[in-house]
């Protein structure tokens, strides 16, 4: 990429010349699509990011929110997603350790990730090298910095055949005497940098992400893709606790996209300041770097502290205590932001019209149209044995088996339920943590499939007796300069913001990577949605079966296909099912629910229908034998807000949905170890073991 005439022109008038190389690629980077959100801001607003429990909403490195008076969490998502298609291992590496020193800048631990995986169809050779690639890279640098990874989903489509997406969420934890923002406080402090030294890796990387993916991208962009040093960022997470602990930070920045010229700018920005900058100053790792290299390599594990100047020797000895580097690199002033190298003053403009001047796009949109319904006739069984044995709705065990999620002995429910629950007993609560989306829902209707997606995450939570707290997105689409594109995307923006009001869960921040296209064409739009949510409790009803009571679905017990892994395995096409009106009551009641004492296990329906909920729920010890209505509706619709609930008490739940949802019975749990579905007049019938054959492809596939 390169500045166009237009930026240029912008930046002649305002600084009354033409601007030096760096100053020209400095724009050039933080005033692209992956910095400015210049297609994705106008529409932004949609979001509600307040509520009482809001400390910091967005805008900063991570969101901040309380869940008492005196202990807080962040919140952060990113995607590494063009990255992760040019070198996988590397590329989903440093997504994980960009977020987490996200989370660091505001002066928290990190407690927990979710890891949101896309990629082209599973029979894919490329796509399975990538899924390898990808999940390695995670697992290598979230089990080597002690931070577990405890959530997520993935997902297989033809259309992220030339353009996966990874999109990483982190969880923080913090007391609030703790909190630091990336405000800048006072001319005069000094400005630190912390961490790895500066190389060449990663040059280029803000605007490697605002383009659409070349062909010879595996091989030409490769150096754009920073290289990780999990090690190191370990001995920088507990660098960072000492300095927050004694009280020695000011504000932080993490050098991520633009690398210090985005972080350095960017925080003296946002306190409306300047800075002085002397880029000799830099450690490095490399020799013989110039100006422009210094300024916007996006080399890892590095952070940008203020620090008053009494306090710049005691992070010197800490840095030198975790055998970090650590150079005092300049100072903050009340003027312009200005970088030297040799002598030569090489940057001078405001940072304010560095981090805010990009001109907003306005692009055209299409609104996108539902399909004709057109369904297939199949065979029950067969249709069971396809969507069952899916790789979208199969065992996700292959990928979080590799995570180590028992780090830091908070995880009270571990991966491979409706969501993870973290023991936060300082504040002696539980903490649900979930993260997805699916992009068949959105490829049929992207406004009503973005809604289904937060009303999914909610009740991923809600099963798990978990009030929603709040959430973070990360919007992924393809180039907005289409109108096609750009109007799918402006559906998953209202989508989401539409139904995250409707539930009272503010959306205190997130992401946005557009221009995820390829020769291949255009991704689907994609909202990951990462939500939290509270319990009193640390532990959390069951998804399995106990073989012990009454069977009952809650919510309508069939709707449309459009969407459904159903028609994604057989063919054909169908509208998006109807969502509930009342969704936040739903949730609510679902919370009640799951709380009961007479609930012995509970799990939501989503990705499959009930037919994959139901199986999920069988093992070796609890079957089940059920009775629907002879449709396909009834085994395969996915609409969301819904779940199948194993209770003594089932007067209990039915009194908690009156006037809220339908309540149906389905049938009973027992001890035969298999899952046996009478669907009209058909009998279906499989073990317990011939269940987890079908679901066990990815491993059968991969190991």
């Amino acid at each position: 990429m390169s500045l166009s005439e237009s930026d240029r022109e912008l930046v002649v008038a305002e600084l009354g010349r033409d601007p030096t190389p760096a100053e020209e690629t400095l724009f050039e980077n933080l005033w692209s699509e992956h910095c400015a959100y210049r297609s994705s801001r106008p529409l932004l607003s949609a979001f509600d990011s307040e509520s009482e429990d809001v400390v910091i909403g967005p805008g900063d490195d991570a969101a901040v929110v309380a869940l008492n008076d005196d202990t807080y969490i962040t919140m952060g998502i990113e995607s590494h997603n063009h990255p992760s298609y040019v070198d996988p291992y590397d590329g989903a590496a440093t997504g994980v350790g960009g977020i987490v020193r996200d989370t660091l800048s505001m002066g928290a631990y990190p407690i927990a990730l979710a890891d949101s995986l896309y990629f082209g169809g599973f029979d894919r050779e490329h796509s399975r090298y990538l899924l390898e690639g990808v999940v390695e890279g995670i697992a290598d640098y979230g089990n080597s910095i002690g931070v577990p990874t405890v959530a997520g989903s993935t997902q297989f489509h033809p259309d992220y055949e030339g353009n996966p997406l990874v999109n990483v969420a982190c969880v923080g934890l913090l007391s609030a005497d703790r909190l630091v923002t990336a405000n800048a406080q006072e001319p005069g402090n000094k400005l630190v940098l912390v961490g790895n030294g500066t190389g060449r890796d990663g040059l280029g990387g803000a605007s490697f992400a605002s383009e659409d993916l070349a062909e010879d991208a595996e091989t030409e962009d490769r150096p754009a893709v920073q290289v990780g040093d999990p090690y190191t960022e370990k001995l920088l997470i507990e660098a960072n606790e000492e300095l927050v602990d004694d009280d020695l930070v000011e504000s932080a920045r993490d050098l991520g996209a633009a690398g210090l010229g985005g972080a350095s700018s960017e925080l003296v920005a946002k306190g409306g300041l300047g800075a002085d900058i002397e880029l000799d100053r830099v450690h490095q790792r490399e020799p013989n770097m110039n100006a422009l290299e210094i300024l916007l390599a996006e080399s890892q594990e590095r952070m940008c502290y203020e620090v008053r100047p009494e306090n710049v020797d005691a992070v010197a000895d800490i840095a030198e205590k975790y055998d970090l580097g650590c150079s005092v690199i300049g100072d903050v002033t009340d003027g312009n932001y200005v970088c030297t190298f040799e002598g030569e003053t090489v940057v001078d403009v405001s940072a304010e019209f560095i981090g805010d001047g990009a001109p907003m796009n306005d692009l055209p949109a299409e609104e996108p149209t539902q399909p004709e319904t057109d369904l297939p006739k199949f065979d029950l069984g067969d249709a069971f044995e396809a969507v069952v044995g899916s790789p979208n709705c199969a065992s996700k065990q292959w990928v979080y088996r590799q995570y180590d999620h028992e780090v830091q002995t908070r995880t009270a429910t571990p991966p491979g339920d409706d969501s993870a629950m973290m023991a936060i007993r300082r504040a002696e609560l539980g903490l649900a943590f979930t993260s997805g989306a699916n992009p068949h829902w959105t490829t049929v209707s992207p406004y009503d499939g973005a809604r289904a997606v937060a009303l999914e995450n909610a009740t991923n939570l809600a099963v798990k007796g978990a009030e929603p707290l709040a959430a973070v997105d990360c919007l992924n689409g393809g180039n907005p300069e289409k109108p096609d594109v750009y109007g799918g995307f402006s559906g998953i923006v209202n989508g989401l913001a539409d139904m995250c009001s409707e539930l009272d869960v503010p959306v205190v921040g997130g992401n946005v990577s557009l221009y995820n296209d390829s020769p291949s064409g255009p991704i689907p739009p994609t909202p990951t949605l990462a939500m939290t949510g509270t319990t009193a409790e640390y532990d959390a009803p069951p998804a399995q079966f106990s073989g012990q009571g009454t069977l009952l679905l809650v919510g309508e017990s069939s709707g449309a296909l459009g969407g459904s892994e159903y028609l994604a395995q057989m063919g054909g096409s169908d509208r998006f099912p109807d969502l509930p009106e009342n969704a936040s009551e739903v949730v609510s009641a679902l919370v009640s629910v799951a709380t009961q004492d007479g609930t012995l296990a509970v799990h939501d329906v989503s990705d499959g229908g009930l037919a994959v909920t139901l199986a999920e729920m069988v093992s070796a010890d609890a079957g089940a034998s059920v009775s629907l209505p002879d449709s396909a509706e009834s085994l395969f619709s996915e609409l969301p807000g819904r779940a199948v609930v194993e209770t003594t008490t089932p007067d209990a739940v039915e009194e908690a949905f009156e006037k809220i949802a339908p309540v149906t019975e389905l049938g009973t749990a027992d001890e035969s170890g298999a899952l046996e579905i009478e669907v009209g007049d058909e009998t279906l019938r499989w073990s317990a073991e011939e269940i987890a054959e079908l679901r066990d492809v990815l491993a059968r596939e991969l190991d």
